[in-house]
């Protein structure tokens, strides 16, 4: 895969991928992968450059969702027990 691939999909990711609801996790991976495959052919990057070094993007949206969904509950955990 190109640096110029991988670059656009840690940018893109960075800038698209924020905590949601677990229960809203799939939908919006299936949503993000969809607006990331566009964006990325906009910008001459075949999706396939992208798939070849990640595998499915729908799958590592939607696992960079639930991390973040995760560390957001670790977080309001945290500020409940200090406050």
């Amino acid at each position: 895969m190109s640096e110029h691939a991988i670059e656009f999909l840690r940018g893109w990711i960075g800038e698209k991928v924020h905590c949601q609801s677990q229960a809203r996790i799939d939908e919006q991976a299936e949503t993000l992968a969809k607006e990331c495959a566009a964006k990325a052919a906009e910008v001459g990057i075949p999706l396939e450059d992208i798939q070849e070094e990640v595998g499915d993007i729908q799958e590592l949206i939607a696992s960079r969702l639930e991390e973040a969904a995760e560390a957001d509950e670790h977080q309001q955990a945290a500020s409940k027990a200090a406050g």
